[in-house]
């Protein structure tokens, strides 16, 4: 058997399929990229036998980072293999960043066959590294500039809002007279002002009594009467009372302020004069008389909602007594006080206060006499007196009204009426061993009309000679059966028998009278 030749084309033939083989494994990595070990890092999809395919034209890397844990405090070399791609080689190196509990990673690529990256061992990094600077020494130096300034400026807008506000502030509290010397300050009450100001014995300056008016806030409504309407306001937290006139009754806004105003005028039982001044809007006119306020309202509305004892009849009638003898009264001296009749006295021009006394109000139709020229000043009001409450002189205009002696006992028959009022709501014993007392009703409620013309008075009080019942329950205790025989005498038809307020004060204050813990 012939042996058979070798092919002359053999050995080209075998070389040919080496470099196919060759080629297909070049074009497979190429095409497929190469296979890293994988440990940590491993992708969630073509991770197989710890191993990963990286993308073409890839590397495989081993990387080592330092790792804070919490729990031990301690900082650990943490190492970790896997596929990188050629584009994240350097963002991945650009990721390594300082924190509080992290180091950037140290990271070695290779791609020179597959599971090269086996074998690289990149640096590790101490266990114990410097402490890592804090955030304020990273702050950005631009940003810096720009807040720095920002907050200059803030705060000091801050500081110049405060000191406007202040000198604001400032100028609508602080008054100065150059005059009295008075001054009101942030801090001072209106009781710190009357005190200042008591030297002078008139009141208030007239610049001061200015800008409290126009500092006052007005609350709500508390009473009308014929000449305005009064309303509760506040003055720095303190409630007062302001009296706003009716734009026809100037004349009588005016002389209240000017008797208010009066040298020596103020006592305990007496209102008490705050300011007063005439505030212009253009089209409305407002004349303010500022007083004390006294939540009791006028003794017309306590007599209607209280039942009196002993006690605080006596106190009522007496302080009464005691204002009417301080208008009454004139002071001598180089700042002395004239004598004031007021002319309008009824229950409703006197008030209650909060202890239980009273004090005289509403001075309009007053009128001011001084014995040194034997004047007296009327003023410019032309109205009189409430017709219920007027005298019998009054009512059948025999008065001598040239005489300030009988202006002054015309005061005393309506003082004599107001006492009756307030001895009809005293409660008293009756004959079976019951406290009574009647209800409150204005005096003569049954003879004339509820609002009497001047006839109706003139006839039951000058033709008739009617005065107010005097009731038996009174003569059975000695307080109102004094305070009975100091009424009779008060409206006695003859001007001259009549007692005077000093007079009347000294008879009630000789009455013991106690409440339990005081004596009158």
């Amino acid at each position: 058997m012939a042996a058979m030749a070798p092919s002359p084309g053999g050995g080209a033939g075998e070389h040919g399929v080496l470099a196919l083989i060759l080629c297909l494994l070049v074009l497979h990595k190429e095409a497929w990229g190469l296979l890293c070990y994988c440990e940590d890092l491993c992708p969630d999809h073509n991770t197989f036998n710890g191993t990963c395919e990286a993308k073409p034209n890839s590397f495989c890397f081993s990387a080592v980072e330092l790792i804070y844990d919490v729990e031990t405090k301690k900082w650990n070399n943490h190492r970790s293999f896997g596929c990188l791609g050629q584009d994240e080689l350097g963002l991945m190196q650009c990721r390594a960043y300082l924190t509080e509990h992290y180091r950037p990673k140290n990271i070695s690529c290779c791609n020179e066959y597959d599971r090269c990256n086996e074998g690289l061992l990149p640096v590790i990094y101490p266990q114990t590294p410097t402490p890592s600077p804090t955030p304020a020494t990273n702050f950005p130096e631009s940003l810096l500039l720009v807040t720095l300034p920002l907050a200059f400026v803030a705060v000091l807008a801050a500081i110049m809002t405060v000191w406007f506000r202040y000198r604001q502030r400032e100028a609508n509290t602080l008054v100065y007279n150059k005059c009295s010397g008075l001054v009101i300050r942030a801090n001072d009450t209106l009781s710190d002002l009357i005190e200042q100001s008591s030297g002078s014995g008139s009141g208030l300056p007239l610049l001061v009594q200015r800008t409290i008016a126009k500092q006052i806030q007005l609350e709500r409504s508390v009473g009308k009467g014929r000449y305005g309407e009064v309303w509760l306001g506040r003055w720095r937290g303190e409630k007062v009372a302001v009296k706003v006139f009716f734009t026809t009754d100037e004349a009588s806004w005016f002389r209240e302020t000017e008797i208010y105003q009066t040298v020596l005028l103020r006592h305990e039982n007496i209102l008490g004069f705050i300011a007063a001044d005439i505030k212009g809007t253009g089209s409305l006119t407002q004349m303010l008389l500022i007083t004390d306020y006294h939540h009791n309202g006028s003794l017309h509305d306590h007599l209607q909602n209280n039942t009196l004892n002993y006690f605080s009849m006596i106190r009522l009638s007496l302080s009464m007594s005691c204002g009417i003898s301080h208008l009454h009264t004139e002071i001598f001296g180089t700042k002395g006080k004239p004598a004031i009749a007021h002319r309008d006295i009824k229950s409703k021009n006197i008030l209650v206060k909060r202890n239980g006394e009273c004090c005289i109000a509403d001075f309009g139709l007053a009128v001011k006499y001084v014995s040194e020229n034997n004047e007296l000043d009327f003023g410019t009001n032309p109205k009189v007196g409430t017709r219920r409450y007027m005298a019998p002189e009054v009512l059948n205009e025999t008065i001598n009204m040239s005489c300030f002696e009988s202006l002054k006992m015309a005061d005393m028959y309506s003082f004599g009426l107001v006492l009756w009022e307030i001895a009809r709501r005293c409660a008293s014993e009756s004959g079976d061993g019951y406290l009574v007392a009647d209800s409150y009703q204005l005096p003569y409620f049954n003879c004339v009309p509820p609002d009497p013309s001047f006839d109706d008075m003139h006839d039951v009080v000058c033709v008739k000679g009617i005065r107010p019942e005097i009731y038996l329950r009174w003569h059975c205790n000695e307080v109102l059966k004094t305070a009975s025989k100091v009424i009779q005498e008060c409206w006695h038809a003859n001007p001259a028998a009549r007692l005077t307020a000093l007079r009347v004060k000294k008879t009630l204050y000789k009455l013991q009278v106690t409440d339990g813990t005081k004596i009158i």
